[in-house]
């Protein structure tokens, strides 16, 4: 919402200093942001005649704020813009700044009275004036009241800091806003710097060896009591520690928590705050000098390392599934390493990562094809059934991100294993944040935690998730000579045992691969020549087509989008020992055929295919619809039924299809009824708006069509005969689609023939 007194600063600011150098206009909305901030900042430093102005707040304007004006009132303040300066800040903080008018009046004495009591400096600082600590605190997006999330206890101690710390030279006003941040990390640290005696300049709020030595010689225990207890209930607080106040004294009841703490993170359990304790406390990783029996590698397991391994304690450890496309990195488990490993006394946990270092990797169909190839890679591997497979995210990521890529992207993983028969269970490799919030939304089993990133705001502030696994913690050397190394040194909650004993490996199959993306274009230019031939142009309908009108994709588009949706064609045709080719037709021949025709600006109901699933969505939903089935207006008949999405898949079908494919072992989920409107709309709603759960779907209705017709599951041998059946019997039982099924062999024969099997050869 409009803030008309910040709209007024806005105006202030670009009537008065626009025109400068290196000033910028302002959007005049009424909105506080860091760019006002920024603007103001740039402002008061003009007005200290600092040259060139930036957007920083840093050491140089500190200075000469308080060289100039070390405490700021009615009769110090440096001009009537540098007051209006001070009263826009005020204002875009929520504070009545008395009007920009440039008088330092009764109204900013109140405010800024008001601001330094909910900053907590009120005692360091008393009085009305503005000093240029509170300035640079006044000129950012901070809060100083409680918010969002935030608690009243957390903001006592941001209170108490401010209070206490002030006044030494590296210690800025934090936020007072009930959050654990960064910047409040950041201060925690230099509080208990100053606490064991480290001058201004030596204490820079990093966990360093001297905080450590420092803090070995600061157990605390029951009866304890001061400073030193307010610095660890404070640690606790901000870990989400239940039932733990900001105190002075250490209590019983205090001791009892830590030990709850303790044996939660597997730290000796002694109810004291020894330095594994605060170290566990006040970051990520803990006390990085902990022995942990779990570890993760990218480096070969041979033999030697793995009796290294065992020897230095280890028991448990992660390997990875697959390589990174497109890398030198070899990091996939190699032949025969998982019985080394095992002969040697050591289990494995399976860790599935590809790309994952940016939130552009993660969606929800990524999720499905990257569970599916993970399946098909564990299953090579001899991994049994059962065992958890850890999928990476390798980067920090915000509370939105997690919201709006990372648990989509995990339902995608969760329907992905089901596609690929539910052989395994789903893990997270992650910040603690996502770990938590992944895990709370029931898509994952365990929690194999990154915490060695000490750094990352999804580790800052955020407990340990109640499921965790596997804690990571330094990168190490383990062994010497041929039996060397590198390991991430992790520690074991109990709850992953991994596996020891594996299937042999399956018999070499004549798998299908990736398509290799340097043929793209020469694809998609044989698919078009054929198409021609046929009749079907690169834009608009088939020739054969009895009416006017125009289909919804070109030919190009429905290449390309066979071709972005590679991995999960490939992951399918893999895990269920088909042809990829065989999808990839039914599919893409249906996604070139959807049909939007119309007549004299009329939608034609027996041919238009968003018409068809309009009046489906119609006879399944009540109340308001959306503008896509609206369009048709008065035209929507309501009908159960239709054929729908990328597939032109019927709901009825896809539930018989998926049902028969869960007797088969195929498919893990619970089985759907199609007399039931609720099963059908919950099955046709995902096949019309999941692309992945529609392209999962297309292998099952060749498996159902081959059973039904008594032919021979569709498999890696399947001959052309039996293919073309399939074909047809994906469109119908008729004379047509047999027709249609002679039409669609010559897009098959492109595809396998002359790229799919060429592949196969050279992989």
């Amino acid at each position: 919402m409009a803030d008309e007194m910040v709209r007024q600063a806005q105006r202030f600011f670009n009537t008065t200093y626009s025109g400068y150098a290196g000033m910028p206009t302002l959007a005049e909305d009424g909105q506080t942001s860091w760019a006002v901030m920024y603007a103001l900042t740039r402002a008061l430093q003009l007005e200290l005649v600092i040259s060139p102005q930036s957007n920083s707040f840093g050491p140089g304007t500190l200075a000469a704020l308080t060289s100039k004006c070390p405490s700021i009132n009615e009769n110090t303040a440096l001009s009537g813009n540098f007051t209006r300066i001070l009263q826009s800040a005020l204002y875009c903080k929520g504070y009545d700044g008395g009007g920009i008018d440039g008088q330092y009046n009764d109204r900013v004495k109140a405010a800024v009275t008001k601001l330094k009591a909910d900053m907590g400096v009120s005692s360091v600082f008393p009085g009305s004036s503005l000093e240029p600590k509170v300035v640079k605190g006044l000129l950012n997006m901070d809060a100083y009241t409680t918010i969002l999330d935030g608690t009243d206890t957390v903001r006592s101690i941001q209170q108490w800091m401010n209070s206490r710390y002030i006044g030494r030279a590296d210690f800025f006003i934090i936020p007072c806003d009930g959050l654990y941040s960064r910047d409040v990390q950041r201060a925690q640290m230099y509080a208990i710097q100053y606490e064991l005696g480290m001058a201004d300049g030596t204490a820079n709020g990093v966990f360093g060896p001297g905080t450590k030595s420092g803090l070995r010689s600061h157990t605390l225990s029951v009866g304890a009591s001061g400073t030193w207890v307010q610095l660890f209930t404070a640690a606790m607080v901000f870990n989400r520690r239940a039932g733990v106040s900001f105190a002075s004294s250490y209590t019983s009841a205090l001791a009892g928590a830590v030990s709850t703490f303790q044996n939660f993170l597997r730290l000796d359990v002694n109810g004291t705050a020894d330095f594994e304790t605060w170290a566990s406390l006040l970051v990520s990783y803990g006390d990085d000098t902990r022995k942990g029996t779990a570890f993760d590698c990218a480096d070969q397991v041979t033999a030697d390392r793995a009796k290294a391994l065992y020897a230095a304690g280890y028991r448990l450890g992660g390997r990875y599934l697959v390589n990174v496309p497109g890398t030198d990195l070899d990091k996939v488990i190699k032949p025969g390493e998982l019985t080394t490993m095992a002969a040697a006394g050591l289990s494995c946990f399976p860790i599935y990562q590809t790309y994952g270092d940016s939130s552009s990797y993660f969606s929800r169909p990524q999720g499905t094809s990257d569970a599916i190839a993970a399946t098909e890679a564990a299953l090579a591997h001899g991994f049994k059934k059962g065992t958890r497979i850890y999928f990476a995210i390798d980067y920090d990521n915000t509370g939105e991100e997690i919201a709006n890529k990372l648990v989509p992207h995990f339902r995608g993983i969760n329907e992905g294993m089901s596609q690929a028969g539910g052989y395994y269970e789903v893990g997270i490799y992650a910040t603690r944040n996502a770990c938590s919030q992944v895990s709370a939304a029931g898509l994952s089993t365990a929690s194999f935690v990154s915490n060695m990133s000490a750094g990352y705001s999804g580790n800052l502030g955020f407990p340990m998730p109640n499921d965790w696994a596997i804690d990571q913690i330094k990168t190490v050397d383990v062994g010497s000579g041929s039996g060397r190394i590198q390991i991430d040194n992790d520690i074991s909650s109990g709850r992953e045992s991994g596996q020891n004993s594996f299937n042999p490996p399956p018999a070499k199959a004549d798998l299908d691969v990736a398509f290799d993306m340097a043929w793209s274009s020469d694809i998609l230019k044989d698919i078009q020549t054929y198409f021609q031939q046929i009749g079907i142009p690169e834009e608009g309908p088939p020739d054969s087509w009895p009416w006017p009108g125009k289909t919804k994709y070109t030919t190009s588009e429905c290449v390309e989008f066979m071709l972005s949706w590679d991995d999960l064609f490939t992951s399918l045709a893999r895990v269920l020992k088909m042809r990829k080719t065989l999808i990839q037709v039914s599919a893409i021949w249906e996604l070139r055929h959807f049909n939007v025709t119309s007549v004299a600006g009329l939608a034609v109901p027996s041919v238009n295919d968003d018409f068809s699933d309009a009046c489906v969505y119609d006879y399944h939903n009540d109340g308001a619809l959306p503008d896509w089935v609206t369009q048709f207006a008065d035209m929507i008949t309501p009908m159960r039924d239709c054929s729908t999405g990328i597939g032109q898949i019927f709901g009825v079908r896809a539930i018989t299809a998926r049902n028969y494919a869960v007797d088969l072992g195929l498919l893990s989920e619970a089985k759907r009824d199609a007399s039931v409107d609720a099963d059908l709309w919950t099955v046709w709603e995902k096949l019309h708006f999941n692309q992945s759960f529609n392209i999962s779907t297309v292998p099952y209705m060749h498996i159902l069509h081959a059973h039904e017709h008594g032919m021979a599951r569709p498999g890696l041998t399947t001959g052309e005969g039996d293919t073309e059946k399939l074909l047809q019997y994906y469109q119908g039982d008729t004379d047509e689609a047999a027709q249609q099924a002679k039409l669609r062999m010559g897009m098959y024969r492109i595809i396998e023939d002359k790229y799919q099997s060429v592949f196969r050869k050279y992989a």
